[in-house]
């Protein structure tokens, strides 16, 4: 439908025919029936009356023909009001908008809160994330070190019952090595070099009895206990049946231990080691042993040095050494390890002594030493007490053959066997 021309809805020039100029203004209402709406005249100058009407706001009533109002104005009506219709709608539309805006402002501030919640929650449970791997690690950490020790022990069982077996299979190895033969006195019986001549080898010098001539690892049953040792038997120097109990070649084992391993003993047969101060003390205990010290600075020179008794308590009494009769002629050395350490009590630097601490070894020490012979290896031979843990000489000192507690000698070994053992005659 095309829609009539604009025309003002809220006036209307009307020309009435039959008004003259005479006539005053007026404003008029127009009476009988419905109220349309009020108007009033004015003359112009060309003597013509123009009316100008307001019109009130009606629903669907059309003003009366007196006012000319045509459709146009009743269009622009009824758009006004359904303006108007719209606009409310529109305004109730925005207040459920602004409403809808406020919920999710709302909704909007709870996430937020139940995110910062979550996050920390989050890092709560990083946390214990992060205890659980450390547990884990630690746990782990120590069920390795288990499995190890796990190792080691099954290691020590089948050499302990590998020894066992050895000594069982010795031919003529009595049962109860720690019986006597019957046929011997007792004091024979005691005697280191009588009961070597068993086949049951108590140290190297049963075994040399025994035939055997070449240096090398053999099995003994030194003590009454009849616990098999593992020992390196020394067949070469003056007349052999030796039993090494000590040896420094290389450096290449620390002797820095503590008083568990020094009782126990340490490193390899074959290279460096320390045979332990209980095993020590089992074959040297029953007394008769003389003890050898070989000794080889860094120019390749031997001295020796010999000590026709020699002897270790037990751990009860500190492992106490007893050495005396020194070799005099026959010893190449001068005495730098009897007259000083003799019925020193032997310590760790782990068992409270500070000289022990100072030299970073397990020996005899009284105040400190004149022999160290389980010091610290310095290649070359000459060091020095550098840096902040040295506080003294710590090396390998024979403090006669250099008068010096700073040089360090190459090679150093310890063996004992019965004394008097080399003027018997070989079987």
């Amino acid at each position: 439908m095309t829609r009539p021309p604009a025309v003002p809805v809220w006036a209307l020039l009307v020309v009435l025919s039959g008004v003259t100029a005479d006539e005053p203004n007026v404003t008029r209402r127009i009476g009988g029936g419905p109220q349309c709406g009020e108007y009033s005249s004015q003359v112009t100058e060309d003597g013509m009356c123009h009316l100008a009407a307001s019109l009130p706001q009606l629903d669907e009533r059309r003003c009366p023909d007196m006012f000319r109002c045509t459709d146009e104005v009743s269009y622009w009506l009824r758009e006004n009001q359904e303006r108007k219709r719209q606009l409310a709608a529109l305004e109730e539309t925005v207040s459920e908008l602004r409403e809808e805006l406020r919920n999710h402002r709302h909704r909007i501030r709870v996430l937020e809160m139940q995110r910062d919640d979550r996050s920390n929650s989050s890092s709560g449970v990083e946390r214990r994330f992060h205890q659980m791997e450390e547990r884990y690690a630690h746990a782990n950490n120590r069920l390795h070190l288990q499995g190890t020790l796990v190792l080691n022990l099954q290691n020590q069982v089948r050499n302990l019952t590998s020894l066992v077996e050895q000594v069982k299979n010795s031919p003529g190895c009595p049962a109860d090595p720690a019986r006597p033969n019957p046929l011997m006195s007792t004091q024979q019986a005691r005697r280191p070099d009588h009961l070597g001549a068993r086949n049951c080898p108590i140290d190297c010098a049963s075994i040399y009895r025994n035939g055997v001539r070449r240096s090398g690892l053999y099995t003994v049953v030194p003590s009454f206990a009849g616990v098999p040792v593992e020992v390196y038997c020394n067949m070469d120097v003056d007349g052999g049946g030796w039993t090494v109990i000590q040896r420094r070649l290389d450096g290449s084992v620390s002797f820095d231990r503590n008083w568990r391993e020094y009782r126990a003993g340490f490193g390899d047969l074959r290279t460096e080691f320390w045979l332990g101060n209980d095993h020590i003390h089992q074959l040297s205990g029953r007394g008769g042993y003389s003890l050898r010290i070989d000794l080889e600075d860094w120019s390749g020179r031997h001295k020796h040095a010999l000590y026709q008794h020699f002897s270790v308590e037990d751990e009860e009494h500190r492992y106490r050494l007893h050495v005396s009769g020194f070799g005099g002629g026959s010893s190449s050395a001068r005495d730098s390890f009897g007259w000083y350490h003799d019925k020193r009590a032997f310590s760790t630097p782990d068992s409270g002594d500070i000289c022990a601490e100072i030299s970073h070894g397990g020996w005899w020490y009284g105040q400190c030493f004149y022999a160290n012979l389980n010091g610290v290896y310095y290649g070359g031979g000459h060091y020095a007490a550098k840096g902040k843990g040295h506080l003294g000489p710590d090396g390998i000192v024979w403090h006669s053959w250099r008068n010096s507690d700073f040089y360090s000698l190459k090679k150093v070994s310890m063996m004992i066997r019965p004394r008097g053992f080399g003027n018997r005659p070989s079987p």
